[in-house]
């Protein structure tokens, strides 16, 4: 009985160990130490997360495994992820406390000095449900595999290739430029037209409200809500991307308690750990960098009561400052944060031009929030980096950037021919060859050389291209090879040993064959060793030829403002204005992006009706010595927001012409949204251009031409196909001529047996001659009567098929050997040949002598009928009928929409700088089009094809639905005050910052 109560114990004290190991593993390190509260902010700028006060890495440069959850700070944060904030003061001095929150807040768990756990009170009915929204089966299952798995979270890495300190680069200050008034200057309102506004603003407040409350229901704390299915997605690292992306459009449509709800709930979000193996930088940066920082702005920054926003934002910050850690400050764009490997050396590789540039506003912004100059400095880095590509002439257009870029800092090309040269020659100088000196040769002094001192001194000779003002100071350091130890070529495993050499004492201990002292053990302590050689000969992973950024394609680069490139643009002159026009280079750079698409890439479309539109197309350069110029008439969405940004620029930079062609591009997209049968135009597609930039009237013969890219080819195809049909037909004349004339000289012997009909009317059957063994004996030329018969026979009645001499029925033809197109014939197989010949070539045998009077050789078979190729006409009506496409489009590569903001973006900045209220009646069109086609039960939906009325919902609600495209149409309706441009700067997510005064 005792032995079963042990048992009894013994299990349960399994229970319980299982069940404290399960609680530990959900415990989890600080995401990030909090600062002061900023109550005075002029005075006392937010400073960036403090480190824990210890390195990661031992003093031999190697990682430190990383902490176990067990032993990370539990007094952080508790299993449900609420924010303990620690009060304790840091070993450097600095004193943390907890971020003030002067709006009602549910039960937050503070950590007391010495560990205590005090739970606040929290209000009687509180406004954050912390609960998360409830969950399907497919849901459910998901977050119960994530719970199973451990979580790492990111430590701050090691930096490899530190900036001291006196080296950043600034953040500019000083008395702001004066910039022009960019605003229209709105008189009074009639009664009519407020009344009208106010109906179509209250319209879309009604949408938003719809939208958020799906997500607030069904995807709360997730990145995105599926419309459809009511369930969530995370394809944004699961930090509730919709959440953060919607703070400011909630604060700017006056749903306060909404924003305030959503606010206090950011403090959940978890930057230090993501179930992704890395982080997209670039949509990290504009949807939860700009959303908390806009957030934070519009709330009223240091003056409101958000500081949590500016926090976190702190603290997303420094998780991202490890992008920048490369050899040439060039960041990497898809940063694996997890530790050890993000504290490893890393470089950067090929970018997109947007995805390098779509940083500088962001982190502009944080560094003026707290004075924290590093921020900035990481992205000047790169405005010089891409200025200094623009003078060196690494374009092919003047102003304009290629799509993708080198950004490692290294000639891989030069990098490996010198290597492979150091390698040849470091195989030559150790040839046992060149030791045996040549027959009669004296040399005064005999020296070997060797490659690997040679390097170094090639390296210090090498050219080497401009690098900015710290980058002497980025490289690793190694030791010096001060007196490399010489290394003895490796013997195989059979041979003798011998006594290693022993260092002459008249050897300097400079030279490259020096072998240094050993010990009895045979070690060689406290000599500096060379850098370790990888297996092309390369002294280290870092060696390389430098260089500045250069396009990352030899040959067919592409130059266009469509994805990939557009926000690199829009950025221009919005970090001028970012700065208070205090950083001349972005007047520069915008001016140069304008001049250069107005000379290379605009175009005209041609359309139906009276438009005054313009479009950019694409263009990109093929060859290398000798370059061609390929355009591509586009139509895409992402490409609509250059209206806004032609417009701003215009005001900004006084260039009146600018705005007008503002207006045309604006209006391209307007049209494009009226040429569908659901009134929102496609994601991508191609236009027929007009002969010049001057408006042109529609022609249906050029619009033909344009939808049949290779008519010229088709035409070519069709006379081909003419002319083999008129060849195979005199050939096929001519070989039943031959066939006629060959049977009235022999003659062919006819048999009761044939069935003798009409010749096939199949043209793609393939005829052959019947057996005709009977025939080639020679006693059949005795038969007067079957002679004269075969006479009158032609030879089209053989073609049918009959029956063998003697009942036996002829075989059936193998439909496999139909002769392929284009041909005029084929020759029959092995089988059916020796059938055919067999008793011709018995009487052969017999007759060697003799010809066969009664043999017919096969004639050449029928051709195949071939596939006639569509005429001109032909391929255009059937393209038509079966693309369904709009006059003047030539095809659509994507017919869907995912609820994009672009349009109705351009549309907004036009009435806000020209005041015309037209163009508030294009984004209502704009706006009933798009929630008819888009809506679902509890938000709206991406849609997968604008040209039907009824199109297929794709259950996907993008987090940019609510956080810009639901923006502007609220703010084209709302008072024209309300986020002036005049006062603020939207980055390209439609995140408002304040600008300075």
């Amino acid at each position: 009985m005792s032995r079963r109560r042990y048992r009894l114990f013994t299990i349960c004290a399994i229970v319980i160990v299982i069940f404290v190991y399960r609680a530990l593993q959900t415990s989890w390190t600080r995401s990030a130490d909090p600062y002061d509260s900023i109550n005075s902010h002029p005075k006392s700028p937010v400073q960036p997360l403090a480190g824990d006060g210890t390195d990661q890495t031992d003093l031999s440069g190697h990682a430190s495994p990383p902490l176990l959850a067990d032993e990370q700070d539990e007094a952080a944060r508790n299993s449900h992820g609420d924010v303990d904030l620690e009060d304790k003061p840091k070993s450097d001095g600095s004193s943390i406390k907890p971020v003030e929150d002067k709006s009602p807040a549910p039960p937050v768990v503070l950590a007391t000095d010495n560990g205590e756990a005090v739970e606040e009170k929290a209000p009687e009915d509180p406004m954050v449900h912390w609960s998360d929204p409830p969950l399907d089966n497919q849901n459910l299952a998901h977050s119960a595999e994530d719970a199973k798995l451990p979580r790492e979270h990111w430590t701050r890495p090691r930096e490899n290739f530190p900036i001291p300190e006196g080296s950043l680069i600034p953040i500019p200050s000083g008395t702001p430029k004066k910039i022009p008034k960019i605003q229209f200057d709105f008189g009074t309102e009639s009664d009519k037209a407020k009344t009208t506004r106010i109906m179509r603003l209250g319209r879309v407040k009604a949408e938003l409200e719809r939208a958020w409350s799906g997500y607030r229901k069904y995807a709360w704390m997730h990145d995105e809500l599926s419309p459809l299915s009511n369930q969530f997605r995370d394809p944004f690292c699961g930090w509730a991307a919709t959440l953060v992306d919607s703070l400011d459009t909630l604060w700017i449509a006056g749903m306060k308690d909404q924003f305030d709800e959503a606010a206090r709930a950011v403090a959940k979000i978890d930057f230090t750990f993501t179930p992704k193996n890395d982080i997209p930088v670039f949509e990290t940066t504009i949807r939860y960098l700009g959303g908390l920082l806009a957030a934070y702005d519009v709330s009223g920054g240091p003056d409101g009561d958000y500081e949590i926003l500016l926090t976190k934002a702190v603290e997303l910050g420094e998780i991202l400052m490890g992008i920048f850690d490369t050899p040439n400050r060039m960041p990497i764009l898809f940063y694996v944060w997890r530790p050890p490997y993000s504290s490893e050396p890393h470089r950067a590789s090929s970018v997109g031009i947007a995805e390098l540039t779509t940083l500088s506003m962001e982190f502009t912004r944080l560094a003026q929030l707290t004075g924290t100059a590093k921020y900035y400095d990481a992205i000047d880095r790169i405005t010089n980096a891409i200025v200094l590509m623009q003078k060196d002439g690494h374009t092919d257009i003047p102003g304009l950037f290629p799509e993708r870029i080198d950004a490692s800092g290294c000639n891989k090309t030069a990098t490996t021919i010198r290597n492979k040269l150091s390698e040849e020659a470091q195989k030559q100088m150790d040839s046992e060859e060149l030791a045996v000196p040549p027959k009669g040769f004296e040399p005064e002094t005999e020296k070997k050389l060797n490659a690997r001192a040679v390097i170094p001194a090639l390296e210090s000779d090498g050219e080497r291209s401009e690098t900015t003002a710290s980058d002497d100071a980025l490289a690793p350091p190694v030791a010096p090879p001060a007196a490399p130890p010489a290394v003895p070529p490796v013997a195989p495993p059979d041979a003798p040993h011998e006594a290693p050499l022993k260092a002459s004492q008249d050897t300097p201990p400079g030279d490259p064959f020096y072998t240094p002292p050993t010990n009895e053990q045979g070690e060689t302590p406290n000599v500096p060793r060379i850098p370790p050689l990888s297996a092309d000969g390369s002294t280290s992973k870092w060696d390389c030829v430098p260089q500045g950024l250069v396009p990352a394609t030899h040959g067919g680069a592409q130059y266009h403002m469509g994805g990939a490139q557009d926000s690199a643009y829009e950025y221009f002159p919005k970090q001028y204005l970012l700065l208070g026009g205090l950083e001349p280079k972005y007047q520069k750079l915008h001016e140069d992006t304008i001049d250069a698409i107005n000379e290379r890439l605009l175009y005209r479309p041609m359309i139906d009706g009276d438009w005054d539109i313009l479009l950019p197309a694409k263009l990109t350069v093929e060859g290398r010595a000798h370059k061609t110029n390929v355009f591509s008439y586009e139509l895409a969405h992402l490409t609509c927001f250059i209206g806004g940004m032609y417009g701003l620029g215009g005001k900004i930079f006084n260039r009146p012409e600018d705005i007008e062609t503002a207006k045309k591009l604006t209006d391209a997209c307007v049209w494009a949204y009226q040429s569908t049968p659901t009134g929102i135009m496609p994601e991508f597609a191609h236009l027929a251009p007009c002969p010049s930039l001057e408006k042109c009237e529609f022609n249906e013969t050029a619009w033909w031409e344009s939808l049949d890219p290779s008519i010229e080819w088709r035409k070519g195809e069709m006379a081909k196909w003419e002319k083999n049909q008129a060849q195979a037909a005199k050939k096929q004349a001519s070989a039943e001529a031959d066939v006629l004339k060959k049977q009235d000289a022999n003659g062919v012997e006819n048999t009761e047996e044939h069935d003798i009909g009409e010749p096939s009317k199949d043209a793609n059957h393939i005829h052959r001659p019947d057996d005709l063994s009977v025939a080639s004996k020679p006693e059949s030329k005795a038969d007067p009567e079957a002679e004269l018969k075969a006479k009158d026979m032609s030879y089209a009645r053989l073609q049918k098929r009959g029956k063998r001499a003697g009942g036996i029925p002829m075989p059936e033809l193998d439909t496999e050997l139909s002769a392929p197109k284009g041909e005029t014939g084929s020759e029959l197989p092995d089988s059916l040949k020796k059938k055919l010949h067999v008793a011709a070539e018995r009487w052969k045998e017999a007759n060697p002598d003799e010809e066969d009077p009664g043999y017919i050789a096969p004639p050449p078979t029928q051709p195949v009928a071939s596939y006639k190729p569509m005429t001109h006409e032909e391929y255009v009506q059937n393209k038509l009928s079966r693309e369904a496409l709009p006059r003047g489009y030539t095809d659509i590569e994507n017919q869907g929409y995912i609820l994009r903001p672009e349009a109705i973006e351009s549309v907004w900045y036009m009435y806000r700088i020209t005041g015309d209220p037209e163009w508030m009646d294009k984004g209502w069109k704009m706006f009933e089009a798009t929630v008819a086609a888009t809506r679902t039960e509890f938000a709206n939906s991406a849609i997968d094809d604008v040209m039907v009325t009824s199109p297929g919902l794709r259950d996907e609600m993008e987090s940019f639905w609510i956080a810009e495209t639901l923006k502007y149409y609220y703010l084209l309706f709302a008072e024209p005050d309300l986020i002036s441009l005049d006062e603020w700067v939207l980055n390209t997510e439609a995140h408002p910052f304040k600008r300075p005064s």
